[in-house]
């Protein structure tokens, strides 16, 4: 059974060295390519797609009392794949009679489970970058790489966390006490490391793997079976995810329903009643605050969560006024600002900003803002590549709600095929009630705010008070970046300064960047620090005389 882990323990070696040193590095090449993946990757996996579509998904020896799937691509077509389902009682069921052979297999063992499975999960990038781009609306490029190779980071980053947690201290010890004149008391002593219980991941629509991957692959390294319950909208990459695990699993000897799917329908949703079952011990969730407060105040669960945040840009000063002004284009068309790390709330001072290009007033700076999509998003191919589509229709509802809160700078328009928006700008003053709270989808405000200082504090205090995962500052004034460092670090929120270039506020780089900081409303849980992993386990002992 350790079969896997040495063939995967260099990969193993250089995660946890590089979770230590923060430096970049990836086993998985996040570029598209027929020279890395295969010359007929890319076609392979379109049609390993396609031949998804319209059939049955077929996951052997999983638990199944009926089918269920109404996923729709936001591109247009309906996706027609039925997965199997049971109900909750069955899938907590059977994840506790896969529950003691997983706990009993060796650390490595299990280990070795999850780094093959990320690598066969590699080798099927294209299909999971054509199963993620057909239910969230992600533009190829960015489904590849998030629902492929950066998910994957992230899933091999928790493993590495979990192995180096595990296996921080001793599992055995010969313990000697001195008695003075008396003999020595010696003990042998044997420590175990000891699974919490069922693990139940609760996936987005958005990003179904990458926000996904590492509470799963966290709880299964460290002995819990786990019962991945996805989006109805978004089911395909994480039942690729499911399938893959059970085929590595029941290689390995260990029974593959220690990793199950569970499928349910609008109307028919079955989340509630897995997450209040006692023998749920692990929660891991991304989305609405509202539903993180039901599952607070009903699952007794240990609770790993990513919910709504207001990530902010304070835009102060700055010697490259045009490379600003084309790196927020990017950061607010990307994925039609459908991302956890897109920026919403940008404060502008009321009386302008100095720049390389001299003096720009408010209403300069919001008409800059606006041409820079517009040039960025004026090809319509690329516009296509970069906004996608949007994943759910009450996207596009907010959009069309949200053009009365403020004063219009920018319109938002279709773009491409399907469900789609580019971004909407609007221009609001200080303490409108708009911008308090998270406005999801392609909306971002323009606040006019009495100086700089004022724009930090404004966006510090609304990261404590609502949560945010990003906050983004461009200045030129040193005394004043030092200052607004320490006010986001107090918020609990990660700071981006003077981005410009191929660098944005919404990536977050796996073994480098922790992403959500756990110290805000945003989330209580960051991807992947040693308090992700470490709950997830308990140490047991037992001890007697050494022999003499």
């Amino acid at each position: 059974m350790s079969e896997f882990f040495d063939r995967h323990r260099p990969m193993l070696d250089a995660a946890v060295e590089t979770l230590r040193a923060r430096e970049f590095w990836t086993p998985f090449p996040e570029v598209p390519s027929g020279k890395i993946y295969g010359e007929t990757a890319k076609e392979d996996g379109a049609t390993a797609f396609a031949a998804l579509c319209g059939q049955p998904f077929s996951i052997p020896g999983h638990p199944e009392e009926s089918r269920l799937g109404r996923e729709e691509s936001p591109f247009g077509p309906q996706l027609g794949i039925t997965y199997p389902t049971a109900s909750a009682p069955a899938l907590i069921a059977a994840s506790q009679g896969a529950a003691d052979a997983l706990a009993a297999a060796r650390i490595e063992d299990r280990v070795g489970v999850c780094l093959e499975a990320l690598a066969r999960l590699n080798r099927i990038s294209f299909l999971i970058g054509n199963a993620t781009m057909h239910t969230t609306g992600q533009a190829f490029a960015m489904a590849f790489q998030a629902g492929g190779p950066h998910a994957q980071d992230r899933g091999l980053e928790a493993v590495a966390m979990a192995y180096a947690e595990m296996t921080r201290f001793a599992g055995t010890a010969r313990w000697e006490k001195p008695q003075g004149k008396a003999q020595p008391i010696v003990l042998e002593k044997h420590w175990s490391v000891i699974p919490v219980g069922i693990s139940l991941a609760i996936g987005c629509n958005t990003f179904p793997t990458w926000n996904s991957y590492s509470g799963l692959f966290a709880s299964l390294a460290a002995g819990n079976p786990v019962i991945v319950k996805p989006h109805p909208a978004a089911i395909l990459p994480l039942a690729l995810t499911v399938r893959v695990l059970r085929e590595v699993l029941a290689e390995a000897g260990l029974p593959a329903n220690a990793v199950l799917l569970a499928v349910d329908q609008p109307g028919a949703e079955i989340t509630k009643t897995l997450a209040t079952d006692p023998a749920v011990r692990l929660i891991d969730y991304t989305g609405s605050g509202a539903f993180g407060d039901w599952l607070r105040s009903n699952a007794t669960a240990t609770i790993f969560s990513e919910e709504a945040g207001v990530n902010t840009v304070t835009l102060a000063a700055t010697d490259d006024f045009d490379g600003i002004c084309a790196n927020l284009a990017f950061s607010l068309a990307l994925y039609s600002g459908q991302m956890c790390t897109a920026p919403q709330n940008i404060y502008i001072p009321k009386g302008g900003i100095p720049t390389d290009q001299g003096h720009k007033t408010f209403d300069q700076v919001a008409q800059a803002l606006a041409g820079a999509i517009d040039a960025l998003l004026s090809d319509p191919a690329r516009a296509a590549g970069i906004c996608g589509a949007i994943a759910n229709p009450a996207t596009l509802e907010r959009v069309a709600a949200a053009r009365t809160t403020g004063r219009i700078i920018r319109d938002s328009a279709p773009s491409g095929e399907g469900r789609t928006a580019t971004p909407l700008l609007l221009a609001l003053n200080d303490g409108d009630a708009a911008c308090q709270q998270e406005c999801f989808g392609p909306i971002a405000y323009l606040i006019a705010v009495e100086d700089a200082d004022t724009g930090i504090a404004r966006a510090s205090d609304l990261a404590r008070q609502k949560g945010a995962i990003t906050a983004a500052l461009y200045d030129t004034d040193e005394a004043r970046i030092s200052r607004a460092v320490a006010a986001f670090a107090r918020a609990g929120v990660n700071l981006s300064i003077n981005l410009t270039g191929n660098i944005f506020v919404n990536q977050s780089a796996a073994f480098s960047d922790f992403h959500v900081t756990g110290a805000n409303p945003a989330g209580n849980a960051s991807l992947t620090d040693t308090a992700f992993v470490a709950s997830r386990f308990r140490r047991a002992m037992w001890r007697r005389p050494a022999a003499a």
